[in-house]
């Protein structure tokens, strides 16, 4: 059995329960988990490695605990928006070029233990909602610095990136903002299933 390691901040924790190794949480790694599984009975083991808060640099310091050191065969990856949303009230956001190479720090470190690992790039996004709207110039620009940012590290280590923010734009020609995210930033169920089927999509 495959291990599949799906790591981000609060999108991918998504209330997951940090006592049980198997909680998926509600969002879109169960989902993905519950496709694939479906479709490949007992050929992956997914671990939800989420963590609500999470920037680039939060993730780069658990890469041991939480990447190499369960020797994952897939890896997913989806970060960037906390780098920009922490910079509005708390101004401890990470600056984009500072992102890149954080992000390459990470990529070339696991890949350096884990070699024949299999990494999904997942692009940050953003849609307007009550969280963005005050800032919407902000996070438009600053998410589209970062998902440009993930898509050159992809490019560079010759792994699959999967873009989103066009998948919400698209979205939301058939039904308001809300109906996908909850406040801008995180997904609702069927927000999450935008994501998911992206995954699943690159993973089969």
């Amino acid at each position: 059995m495959k291990t599949f390691i799906i790591l981000g901040d609060s999108i991918t924790d998504c209330s997951r329960d940090r006592d049980d190794i198997d909680s998926m949480g509600m969002g879109y790694p169960a989902v993905t988990a519950a496709i694939i599984g479906t479709q490949h009975p007992q050929k992956f083991r997914f671990i939800n490695e989420g963590a609500s808060g999470d920037r680039i640099v939060d993730v780069y310091a658990r890469i041991k605990r939480d990447i190499t050191n369960q020797k994952p065969d897939y890896l997913s990856i989806l970060i960037g928006i906390n780098d920009v949303w922490h910079e509005i009230h708390d101004k401890n956001g990470v600056a984009a070029p500072k992102f890149e190479k954080v992000y390459s720090m990470l990529i070339e470190e696991i890949k350096e233990e884990l070699p024949e690992i299999k990494i999904f790039i997942l692009e940050p996004f953003v849609t307007p909602g009550t969280a963005t709207d005050d800032y919407w110039d902000y996070f438009t620009t600053e998410t589209k610095l970062r998902a440009e940012a993930a898509k050159r590290i992809a490019e560079k280590f010759d792994l699959t990136f999967i873009p989103l923010q066009e998948k919400f734009d698209e979205a939301m020609e058939k039904a308001p903002a809300s109906y996908w995210t909850r406040d801008g930033v995180h997904p609702t169920a069927e927000g999450h299933g935008i994501i998911a089927n992206e995954l699943v999509k690159a993973v089969l």
